[in-house]
């Protein structure tokens, strides 16, 4: 730094310069002040303060001019991924340029704003995954039973066929034909139960005789297959739109008479303790393996797709499920090995 004075005892100039390294390039900066001369009373104490002052100055020109190269870069990175997402590219990631976040640092202006850029080209990158999961399951799932019905339709017009035989294709058109239609209605349902518009009306009844009634409606089916079926219900008042809940309960059963081997055993139990219900539907069936029980939820999941195929599911129903039970602040969960059956025990406030 430099302090030039033609003449400190007169009127004049008092100029500071210095050199600054701008990304390699070096520039030469100077501050200049009047220097009066009815300041040479006061010479000694005002050289230094001039100099601090000059220096601090310069320094702060300095910082920023450095300082705007990069903040050009970091605006020209961000709304250049903001530009991507918008045209449908989520696999982006803003560099923070050398900002304060990579070195640990909180307190910087842009680091916030990178950080929520870039989460937010996570999450729609993972929502659009989903999205072309969904629509590829869903093709599959209505293409699967076009095919069978197509395929039998067409071997109608065979005039050679049997009595037997053409009763029979027509069975399996109506079968396919009911599947679809099923498939429709658990797309319908998520669908407006994703949009948080479905109709929710709370009420308060009787849990223990709701799920009374759905065991009895259910008697065909166990019954059928000699299932022993125990259930054990104290008497459980709840505040939930039961219609819903029957939904959830309706499903749980017939999952487990679907996949409860014949003279195998259920269990259906509603406690009420400490403020909430809680619902045990325990079955003697196949089980599943860890990594099926931890998928269980997942839509269009399907354990065994062969089994679910013969079965008529579509995978759908234990989501509709969770989100059913979800939307009362209720929690579900299954416990369950291969070949040792399946517990689903459902928790919701009563």
């Amino acid at each position: 730094m430099k302090l030039e004075r033609p003449n400190p005892f007169r009127d004049g100039v008092a100029a500071f310069g210095g050199a600054v390294d701008i990304d390699g390039a070096t520039y030469a900066l100077f501050v200049q002040t009047e220097a009066p001369g009815l300041f040479y009373g006061y010479r000694r104490q005002l050289t230094p303060l001039l100099l601090i002052n000059g220096m601090l100055v310069i320094g702060a020109i300095a910082g920023y001019i450095h300082g705007v190269p990069r903040r050009i870069r970091l605006w020209s990175s961000i709304l250049g991924a903001l530009n991507r997402i918008a045209k449908g590219d989520f696999n982006v990631r803003v560099d923070y340029f050398g900002t304060d976040r990579r070195r640990g640092e909180d307190n910087n202006e842009f680091a916030d704003l990178i950080d929520s850029i870039n989460d937010m080209a996570v999450g729609l990158k993972k929502m659009e995954e989903m999205r072309q999961e969904f629509i590829s399951n869903v093709s599959h799932e209505i293409q699967s039973p076009l095919t069978s019905i197509g395929g039998f339709a067409k071997a109608l017009h065979n005039g050679d066929l049997s009595v037997q035989e053409r009763d029979h294709y027509l069975d399996i058109i109506e079968t396919e034909t009911r599947r679809l239609s099923k498939l429709s209605d658990n797309l319908l349902k998520l669908s407006s139960l994703d949009s948080e518009r479905h109709p929710f009306e709370r009420k308060r009844y009787r849990l223990d005789k709701q799920l009374r009634n759905i065991v009895l409606s259910c008697e065909p089916q166990w019954a059928a297959k000699r299932i022993a079926m125990e259930v054990e219900l104290d008497e459980t008042p709840v505040m939930a739109d039961e219609d819903l809940m029957s939904q959830v309960w309706m499903n749980l059963i017939s999952n487990s008479i679907k996949f409860t081997p014949d003279g195998g055993e259920i269990r259906v139990r509603v406690q009420h303790a400490n403020g909430a219900a809680t619902v045990e539907v325990e079955d003697s069936g196949i089980g599943m393996s860890e990594e099926d029980r931890l998928r269980a939820f997942d839509r269009f999941y399907k354990a065994d797709k062969s089994r679910n195929r013969s079965s008529g599911g579509s995978g759908l129903g234990l989501s509709i499920v969770k989100k059913i039970v979800h939307m009362h602040g209720g929690d579900i969960r299954i416990d369950s090995r291969t070949g040792e059956g399946t517990t689903v025990t459902v928790t919701m406030p009563d």
